[in-house]
């Protein structure tokens, strides 16, 4: 996750975001620096981009503009949509009101940690 101002791209912040993905630790051997795909919508759908992933390792699974939604992402994108609507269920992270980021990102975690025992409280 990173913090930007909200004047900002965001396909700007692709590849810093994916530089900050950590190690994933799993089968025995190397853990996996890089993920295998990328899920994005219409905004990021540009040749230069789907170029630099793939020089990474990473296939991009990008919907193209001016299609009908057929590429598939509505299943994993309702993850993300979810997701973002209980963040937003936090009044306090629903509008930033916080000049300082280190606040507003101590929020952010918070919140992401209530989201996370709720759904274990759940499924237990």
């Amino acid at each position: 996750m990173s913090l930007t101002g909200g004047n900002r791209n965001d396909v700007t912040q692709l590849l810093p975001l994916l530089d900050k993905v950590p190690p994933v630790a799993g089968v025995v051997g190397r853990p996996r620096r890089r993920p295998d795909m990328l899920f994005a919508d219409r905004g990021y759908d540009h040749d230069k981009y789907r170029r630099l992933l793939w020089k990474r390792g990473i296939r991009p699974a990008i919907a193209e503009r001016g299609r009908p939604h057929g590429t598939g992402l509505g299943i994993s994108r309702w993850v993300v949509e979810r997701t973002i609507s209980w963040l937003h269920g936090f009044r306090r992270l629903r509008t930033r009101w916080e000049r300082r980021d280190d606040i507003h990102e101590a929020f952010l975690g918070l919140a992401t940690c209530l989201i996370t025992h709720r759904h274990v409280q759940r499924l237990c």
